[in-house]
């Protein structure tokens, strides 16, 4: 059985198109800037923290505000 024809990529080839513009760039781009060395006095920061549902439902049961008293029992555990 005879071998089928090579393809054979040119500039017009979608597949040669998309391989190209996700190969990597030839320069490196440029840094992000740093963050502010510290932070307005009071602000917050977002965050992700996974904590037990127990400990959660314990926060959450005196209602609104149980975030702040996440944040006071942090400190206290932190000594500030």
């Amino acid at each position: 059985m005879p071998k089928p024809p090579e393809r054979r990529f040119t500039r017009l080839d979608p597949r040669a198109a998309a391989e190209a513009a996700f190969r990597s760039p030839k320069t490196a781009p440029p840094l992000p800037a740093e963050k502010p060395a510290a932070a307005a006095p009071g602000a917050k920061e977002p965050v992700t923290l996974r904590i037990d549902r127990d400990i959660l439902d314990f926060f959450q049961a005196d209602g609104p505000g149980w975030q702040d008293r996440i944040v006071a029992a942090l400190r206290k555990a932190a000594g500030k």
